[in-house]
């Protein structure tokens, strides 16, 4: 069975209107994990760069943060000076990759001091999922490799989750 990048992150988000412009990860299944979302929706602004797509990933990084390493990723980051700057210069990296793809200049404006995200305090953790994502999508973002590390198990066996998900949405076994 062949199935669309966009039908599986369809299913997998559990939402019709993604929007991205290509899959930058991908699990050893074949599976999107991460894409990369347009900056821009409906003329709006849209910060997100990276998104974190995959089922398995999702539930084990809302693990993490259920234990309070949202928490503890800021005290990192107000107590280790090398890690707050890695982090940063991933916010910065994120904002030129980001501004790169906009075309409309009142959008690029909008979005010019704004990290990954949409934030604006870079001292701050919004959630684990986009680090995650950042960090796979290849920014050096540490926030994200900790939590990969922390990450025991990287993937679900026989790309379980992501079948079940598109059982269940109808679009494998159609």
């Amino acid at each position: 069975m062949v199935w669309s990048d966009i039908e599986v992150v369809r299913a997998q988000l559990s939402r019709n209107d993604v929007h991205f412009s290509e899959v930058v990860y991908r699990c050893s299944f074949g599976f999107p994990v991460v894409i990369k979302s347009f900056p821009e929706k409906d003329g709006k602004p849209f910060p997100t760069l990276y998104w974190l797509t995959c089922p398995y990933l999702r539930k084990e990084v809302a693990r993490l943060e259920e234990k309070g390493w949202i928490r503890k990723f800021e005290e990192m980051i107000q107590k280790d000076g090398d890690f707050k700057d890695r982090l940063f210069k991933a916010h910065e990296e994120i904002i030129k990759r980001r501004s790169e793809m906009i075309k409309d200049d009142s959008i690029r404006r909008l979005l010019g001091g704004v990290g990954s995200g949409g934030l604006r305090d870079f001292t701050k953790v919004k959630c684990l999922h986009l680090h995650l994502a950042d960090f796979l999508a290849g920014v050096d973002n540490p926030v994200g490799e900790k939590v990969w590390k922390m990450i025991e198990k990287k993937e679900c066996d026989d790309g379980v989750y992501c079948r079940k998900w598109l059982k269940d949405r109808k679009v494998l076994g159609r």
